[in-house]
């Protein structure tokens, strides 16, 4: 899968360990706008998707993740790979340690039904639910986010430069350029 582009803070010693925790996220493209997740709490849009366990598929990940997180139904055939966005920086849970997350995005199709969300306790407490919004809306809520929570920040920085990527390329496909 192509690269789209890496963030670094190389706020961490060389020496520290490496946590990986690398995830699949959904791009659904609803005609002319796009499914996200919307936390109701922070303010800030998110794809749907999240972490890859130990021994799972990525994109059985992106099917499980969006199901729970949005309740939708994510359909296997259509996943198409967009790029993925690696990131690095000093843990915030553990001395010592570089979080270390490569980030997988797909387009897919959903079906037209929902089921029950699932969060976890830190999804629930975000107050995550589905949004089908413009895109230029989105981008413009994730660029005045800010958050004391530097994991917040960076993880809403890097969707919304996802966020203008593909803007840039829905423009270059309805243009034919």
């Amino acid at each position: 899968m192509r690269q789209l582009f890496e963030i670094d803070l190389k706020d961490y010693k060389e020496t520290d360990s490496v946590f990986r925790r690398p995830s699949a996220r959904a791009i659904i493209i609803k005609g002319d706008k796009i499914a996200l997740v919307y936390s109701r709490k922070e303010k800030y849009y998110k794809f749907p998707g999240g972490g890859i366990h130990d021994d799972e598929d990525k994109k059985a990940t992106l099917v499980r993740e969006v199901r729970e997180e949005v309740g939708l139904v994510v359909v296997p055939e259509s996943i198409m790979e967009f790029g993925s966005v690696l990131r690095r920086q000093k843990s915030t849970v553990k001395e010592g340690e570089i979080f270390e997350q490569e980030n997988y995005y797909y387009f897919c199709d959903v079906l037209d039904k929902e089921v029950e969300q699932e969060l976890d306790a830190y999804e629930n407490e975000a107050g995550f639910v589905l949004r089908i919004v413009n895109i230029d809306e989105a981008i413009a809520v994730n660029e005045v986010y800010s958050s004391d929570d530097l994991f917040n920040e960076v993880m809403i920085k890097r969707e919304k430069r996802v966020l203008e990527l593909i803007k840039q390329e829905w423009k270059n496909l309805t243009h034919g350029e």
